[in-house]
């Protein structure tokens, strides 16, 4: 079993229902183990509970147990947020079914309205007739989902949930590259890494190491080097690059170095695409020129880690905005939080996203979109602020 997949490269599935619906016990059931705590009193999972697994016909797959969202009080109320949150994970979803079904149907219109493939279950089916179960799986096969009945006593219905949800994965999984065209399967590649403070000591960041294991993948011939080395790289090599990835923070000077016949993108330009809506990213870009020291920008990281001195994100960026738009002001979020009320801001820039998976990234875009709120990706600003937006490589 492999659980060493980084968890943005899993495919993640969310059981959500209502307090004691069964969802703890049923993803012990489905997992063989003791994952959730299970017990007969409500709110017992007060946090989203992730395992990890791997399921044959999707491959390495992320857990999550919900909370209720139907749990009452302060702290229920925050449970039930953390409910809501696993949702912006869900690659896929299971809602299980118990009581009148109202507050099961709310949540299954939300799934939909978010393009999240849903699985309907009856839950603890031994407590029902055959007659009773065939009834209620008619019930909630009305609601436009599939669903099957399960027991996670008994075991009755587990394998065929793994089915489904395996089938469910197959009619919906997109299969997505890196580099997509920009480079032929054995061609030649210049990575342009650069390794700041922020990168882990003795290690490449994450989208460096996806792009080298692809690129290997396709049988491509890659040379590495730092900024500092561009200018030798690029003399030793006996054929130019068809391809040259740089870190978004020296574009410009690689650019000025780049054979007429090599394309130049970024990491974090390829990562927008591959996690994210590029197209969107790139159109929202251009409102920079209409910004002003009235603005507001919303900076969203993926990753929580101490800011340093040249943080691209917290430093860079709001300083490369600032010279040429004024002072204005920019807010800064971390790791999984990002703002309920969007309508505030004027932008949103993206990282790279290379620890989120593709949903989650896709789930921000999404509010983005619907708050009426442009939003973009690091890369493509900085591209844009150093004018060479329009002479880069995007994806396709």
């Amino acid at each position: 079993m492999n659980l060493t997949t980084a968890g943005a490269n899993r495919t993640h599935i969310a059981f959500f229902g209502t307090m004691n619906a069964g969802k703890s016990s049923l993803i012990n059931a489905f997992t063989g183990q003791d994952v959730s705590i299970v017990s007969p009193v409500g709110g017992t999972t007060a946090d989203s509970v992730r395992k990890p697994m791997e399921i044959n016909g999707i491959g390495a797959c992320t857990l999550i147990d919900t909370a209720g969202f139907d749990d009452e009080g302060d702290v229920g109320a925050l449970r039930a947020k953390r409910a809501a949150k696993a949702k912006d994970l869900a690659d896929l979803a299971v809602v299980l079914f118990a009581g009148s079904y109202e507050k099961e149907k709310e949540w299954l219109e939300s799934l939909l309205k978010d393009n999240i493939p849903v699985i309907g279950v009856l839950s603890k089916a031994d407590l029902y007739s055959e007659a009773e179960v065939q009834k209620q799986i008619r019930k909630i096969e009305n609601l436009s989902i599939p669903a099957v009945a399960v027991s996670s006593t008994s075991g009755q219905g587990i394998d065929t949930l793994r089915a489904m949800l395996v089938e469910m994965y197959k009619d919906h999984h997109e299969t997505r590259t890196i580099t997509g065209s920009l480079v032929a399967d054995g061609g030649t590649v210049l990575l342009v890494m650069p390794q700041d403070p922020q990168a882990p000591t003795g290690r490449l960041i994450q989208p460096q190491v996806q792009t080298i294991r692809e690129l290997l993948d396709r049988g491509c011939i890659i040379t590495s080097c730092s900024k500092e080395g561009v200018a030798a790289a690029l003399e030793n090599m006996k054929k130019k690059p068809d391809l040259i990835i740089t870190d978004s923070q020296c574009f410009f000077d690689v650019y000025a170095l780049k054979p007429a016949e090599s394309r130049l993108t970024s990491f974090s330009i390829l990562f927008a695409a591959f996690k994210g809506d590029i197209r969107y990213y790139t159109d929202s870009v251009r409102v920079i020129k209409d910004l002003n020291a009235s603005s507001k920008v919303l900076i969203a990281e993926v990753c929580t880690h101490a800011p340093m001195e040249e943080d691209i994100g917290r430093v860079k960026i709001p300083n490369m905005l600032r010279k040429k738009c004024g002072n204005l002001t920019v807010d800064i979020c971390a790791g999984s939080d990002f703002p309920a009320d969007l309508n505030t801001y004027d932008l949103i820039i993206q990282c790279g996203g290379c620890m989120f998976h593709r949903r989650h990234i896709m789930a921000r875009t999404l509010k983005a979109k619907q708050a009426g709120v442009p939003m973009t990706n690091y890369g493509i600003v900085i591209a844009y602020l150093q004018g060479i937006l329009d002479h880069v490589e995007l994806p396709v």
